[in-house]
């Protein structure tokens, strides 16, 4: 997983809530378990119109925010089904950090473990950060996961919190299998003492 640090990029203002997960990545694109590829349905049915064609008004189909790197919307983000496919669909379009007065749990704790930041503040800041938004790639934001700060295009910097653990687990780039893997020398040392202790257990048949 691609270490989160800092992030300085256009922000794509979506001013509405409880953007479900079926809204982020529609049931139809469920089928493959692969994380890349998603991208290109990321918000499907609000960006393409009946004929496959994309639809104008919808912000992802918008310069500069077809390269936006953070996503800004209101409440109850990520609400609706578990699925793993929408932050995995957000990621492959480019999208690292959404903000948003809160999560829902589920979205919320997938985010963390697919390298997606996602950043609660107040709704009165985040109506602030859409306005920063509207002003184009001029106006890019930056979300300093080490300082734990957002900054705006004039330079206020807006603080947030994230759990210490996740805060770790994002900026080393540690998935589930990374945390693991860090520590797989007590792993092989525990498999040593178990096939000295025990070797008819892994003996071949």
């Amino acid at each position: 997983m691609q270490p989160f640090t800092t992030l300085t990029g256009v922000a794509a203002p979506m001013p509405a809530a409880n953007i479900d997960t079926d809204k982020i990545i529609p049931a139809r694109f469920l089928k493959t378990i692969a994380r890349t590829g998603l991208g290109k349905s990321l918000f499907a049915n609000m960006r393409y119109k009946e004929d496959g064609s994309e639809n104008p008004d919808f912000v992802l189909n918008q310069e500069p925010y077809r390269h936006a790197e953070i996503l800004i919307a209101f409440d109850n983000f990520g609400c609706g089904s578990s699925r793993e496919h929408a932050p995995w669909a957000l990621l492959d379009f480019g999208i690292r950090c959404v903000i948003a007065p809160d999560f829902a749990d589920i979205f919320h704790s997938n985010s963390f473990k697919n390298g997606v930041l996602p950043v609660a503040l107040p709704r009165a800041v985040c109506e602030q950060l859409m306005e920063d938004a509207r002003m184009g790639g001029n106006a890019r934001l930056t979300v300093d996961l080490e300082r734990q700060v957002v900054v705006r295009p004039n330079g206020e910097e807006i603080p947030f919190q994230v759990d210490p653990f996740r805060r770790h687990l994002l900026l080393n780039g540690l998935d589930d299998i990374g945390q693991t893997l860090q520590h797989a020398p007590a792993i092989d040392g525990f498999e040593a003492k178990q096939r000295a202790a025990q070797p008819w257990l892994y003996a071949q048949p």
